[in-house]
């Protein structure tokens, strides 16, 4: 398969556009907050920085047109995605910010019309926001999204969902929530699950404690959230019943590259200000930048950052033929994550002392980017999952290669 490597002339034209945006009025905006999200305002900051994502034109290029966005497709959201992830505010500002962006995606290619004239058309405009409310505290779902125990049974006019989910991001202060429960089977099955449309004032609901965690950039925390006698009618049934995990796939792969654009753009950052100090810091006679370890540092982040970038855009280009991608973004998942970090991680040992000080912004990208390596899938599960598809392709080739007829005699060739 053909992979074009060089954005199209409207992604250039967005991408310009966004980084001058993103350099101009996110990041004053982000310093002046240390990165923190709640800081700043939550969503009252939200809707300012948004406007001003509106009135530069980049706001929300990956929503459908028909909804306001600029219709994308992944290819060309990459390196837009990427000028965004710049600041760590650029993606709320753009609405293109976990869990929202996923979101999106996954409702314009699943939602009926009305789901997506009461849900995807207000997401896609910034007016509300959303959570995706699958992972459970433990024995449930998590990295093993079939562990689900969260339930949802048939009443008199529709479904009633009991269940406890935790790290739920941007619960607070969320307009609706799509819910994964159980409708068949029992905690374990690999099938069985639905996904619900729950409007986030519906009795039933009630979101809990923020769980502190070491990132301060989306809005509405990772939050507990509990489901006690949620009643919710038919249609409010996402795509079909028991076909929650088929659906989720959808919203999955993609979900998992732009958070490496995201990211990525987080991680060039990281290493232009490493180059920055590496090119004016002088010591034991020259500058840093000119000494030979040193070099190798900056070489390994120019190396990640290309590697990565390459990686995702492969991946992209699956996604945008229609396959689910499913190895390539998780080896690009994978790579991009622990990538990222390493830039990061060399960047601020580059900068010394000031790399962990918060005179830089190293220190709070470090911080930004490691759950990373855990969310969407921890890295650990992601290789175990490459690796099982690896075998299973090296089981077929042998079998086909036993069951080989001998095209003379017809008899089979066994090796």
């Amino acid at each position: 398969m053909a992979i074009e490597l060089t954005p199209t002339t409207e992604a250039r034209r967005v991408a310009d556009a966004t980084r001058e945006l993103v350099r101009a009025r996110i990041l004053p905006l982000e310093q002046e907050h240390d990165g923190d999200v709640a800081a700043a305002g939550g969503d009252a900051f939200r809707v300012h920085i948004q406007q001003l994502a509106r009135d530069a034109g980049v706001f929300a290029p990956h929503a459908p047109v028909e909804y306001g966005g600029l219709g994308m497709d992944m290819r060309d959201r990459a390196p837009v995605f990427e000028e965004a992830g710049y600041s760590v505010f650029g993606p709320l500002a753009m609405n293109i910010a976990a869990p929202d962006e996923g979101n999106i995606h996954m409702l314009a290619h699943i939602a009926s019309a009305d789901q997506k004239e009461r849900y995807l058309a207000p997401l896609c405009r910034g007016e509300v926001r959303s959570a995706f409310a699958m992972t459970e505290p433990a024995p449930g779902a998590g990295a093993d999204p079939a562990a689900l125990a969260a339930t949802a049974e048939r009443v008199p006019g529709g479904w009633r969902i009991d269940g406890a989910k935790h790290f739920i991001t941007g619960a607070d202060g969320a307009g609706f929530f799509i819910v994964m429960a159980r409708t068949s089977g029992t905690a374990g099955d690999l099938g069985g699950a639905t996904m619900f449309l729950a409007p986030a004032d519906a009795d039933g609901i009630r979101v809990g404690r923020h769980i502190p965690t070491i990132d301060r950039s989306m809005v509405g925390g990772h939050c507990e959230l509990t489901f006690d006698g949620l009643r919710l009618p038919d249609d409010a049934v996402l795509g079909e019943v028991d076909e929650g995990y088929r659906y989720a796939q959808v919203r999955l792969g993609p979900a998992r590259m732009t958070h490496v654009m995201r990211w990525l753009g987080s991680a060039r950052r990281a290493h232009d200000i490493a180059l920055g100090y590496s090119a004016e810091r002088r010591l034991f006679g020259q500058r840093l930048g000119d000494l030979g370890m040193a070099q190798k540092m900056i070489a390994d982040n120019e190396i990640d950052i290309a590697a990565t970038r390459a990686l995702l855009l492969t991946a992209c280009a699956e996604l945008d033929a229609g396959d689910l991608g499913t190895t390539a973004t998780s080896i690009a998942k994978v790579y991009g994550a622990e990538a990222v970090h390493r830039v990061i991680d060399r960047s601020i040992q580059l900068c010394g002392g000031m790399g962990v000080s918060a005179d830089l912004p190293l220190a709070r990208l470090l911080s930004e980017v490691r759950p990373f390596r855990i969310y969407d899938g921890p890295s650990e599960v992601h290789r175990w999952s490459i690796a099982k598809r690896a075998v299973r392709r090296a089981a077929r080739a042998r079998e086909e290669v036993r069951n080989r007829e001998d095209p003379r005699t017809g008899e089979k060739v066994s090796r």
